[in-house]
């Protein structure tokens, strides 16, 4: 699938400068067709070497038109995107350090086994993959941009702790896009969580919004679901508190569903390891973005040049 998208579209509105250019052609060849009939005898020199002096050029004039159509798309700053055939993605793993998280059904607790097998996740890729990690509760933290840097990646993950906050899942998301923004590769964000969006209860159609944001942006959302779906009491509570954690997959097959991922569910290190590999190994279509600004300014100044050199050959005026 292939679609055009413009990053100023504003100036598509000097397109509307074209039909003007084509009634401002026409009425100005009139005006020196009459003003040259004062001047010279065309029929007689017709005759001598059988040729029109005065056209309507339309050479020209699409020339220009493509010159001027040109010119707009690039300062539009025309985006193809298209799907491609091989794995090109760049990722940004984001990683819930809620409290929940903190529950023990995965041992040691769902937020170290996610770092665990983050981590293997990373090492996995090719070395030329770029990989980023955001942390999330009630506020997403950008831990590591797009890097390349394995040894820093790991870092950021081991400095990982849960904390008190709720779980922003719409930030999380909105985020992780922000930072594959910058991706001329396909982008794919892998939001780990227990699908718990307290955050939600606030704004109803966060998820919406944020699922529609990773679309405009051509960002693939793959979501694990960590954690059991029995109740089990939070790591950091003790149990006569009778406070439990409950796994939540409706908000992560939506996002999944809505961005043309894939949900995941983990309730053991096993699962949870096996949803990283199939990421890794199905993960074969991209979609890509092609910026034809530098191409469509080149083709407007070969136009150009074009122009120049048949106004100076073939549609010189004689003096």
């Amino acid at each position: 699938m292939v679609s055009i998208t413009f990053e100023n579209p504003e100036y598509l509105w000097f397109l509307f400068a074209i039909p003007f250019l084509i009634v401002t052609h026409f009425f100005l060849l009139r005006h020196t067709k009459r003003k040259a009939m004062k001047f010279a005898n065309f029929v007689a020199l017709k005759r001598i070497t059988g040729e029109r002096f005065i056209t309507k050029n339309y050479t020209i004039l699409i020339i220009r038109l493509l010159i001027i159509t040109a010119a707009i798309l690039a300062v539009s700053q025309t985006v193809i995107w298209y799907e491609g055939t091989t794995n090109e993605n760049e990722y940004v793993i984001a990683i819930d350090t809620s409290a929940s998280m903190t529950t023990e059904d995965i041992p040691p607790t769902r937020v170290e086994a996610a770092k665990i097998y983050a981590k293997e996740f990373v090492d996995s890729l090719d070395s030329n993959t770029r990989v980023g990690i955001i942390s999330f509760s009630g506020i997403t933290f950008i831990e590591e941009p797009l890097t390349l840097k394995r040894g820093d990646l790991h870092n950021s993950l081991d400095r990982l702790d849960a904390s008190a906050a709720g779980t922003d899942i719409p930030g999380a998301v909105i985020t992780a896009t922000n930072v594959l923004a910058s991706s001329e590769r396909g982008r794919a964000i892998i939001l780990l969580t227990d699908g718990s969006n307290t955050i939600e209860t606030f704004a109803s159609r966060g998820l919406q919004r944020a699922a529609g944001y990773a679309n405009v942006h051509r960002v693939k959302i793959y979501t694990i679901g960590i954690g059991t779906d029995t109740q089990v009491p939070i790591g950091y509570l003790p149990q006569y508190y009778n406070v439990s954690a409950t796994y939540n997959a409706d908000n992560l097959l939506y996002l999944s569903n809505e961005t043309g991922g894939q949900h995941y569910q983990a309730s053991n290190p096993e699962e949870l390891s096996a949803a990283y590999k199939d990421i890794r190994a199905s993960d074969k279509t991209s979609t890509l973005r092609m910026d034809l600004t530098g191409g469509l300014m080149l083709i407007c100044l070969m136009l150009i040049m074009i122009e120049w050199g048949l106004l100076n050959t073939r549609f010189r005026m004689l003096p």
